[in-house]
């Protein structure tokens, strides 16, 4: 899978950086076997003017061959937008992951079904 990381009103650091691919590990996961997957994340500072401080968003883009999922989170803390987001797109691709068993297991039983009706 390939990450690219892009930053809006901040600067992307090596600790930024490193918390991201940490942190996005367990999402490269479900997609190991899918080379051409595309991860694009973005991190940005929304506002500079609100009265309890800055607003952090986080969106994360996955494009495989079959998937299509998109999260984002706003926070007050860089670091925890990046958690919300990531726990977010991990709901996401289980979520499309059991549908996806859903559909082979309803089109097995409807093949199961008409084998059936052959049968007599």
């Amino acid at each position: 899978m390939n990450i690219n990381i892009k930053t809006t009103n901040i600067s992307l650091t090596e600790a930024i950086s490193d918390y991201t691919n940490k942190r996005l590990q367990t999402i490269v996961e479900f997609f190991k076997d899918d080379t051409a997957a595309q991860c694009d994340l973005e991190l940005a500072k929304t506002t500079n003017h609100h009265k309890n401080g800055d607003i952090f968003r986080a969106e994360i883009h996955i494009v495989s061959k079959d998937k299509d999922l998109y999260a984002s989170a706003e926070e007050e803390d860089l670091y925890k937008a990046i958690d919300m987001v990531r726990d977010e797109m991990l709901r996401e691709v289980k979520t499309a992951k059991e549908k996806k068993q859903s559909l082979i297991r309803k089109g097995g039983a409807k093949i199961k079904e008409l084998l059936k009706g052959f049968r007599n």
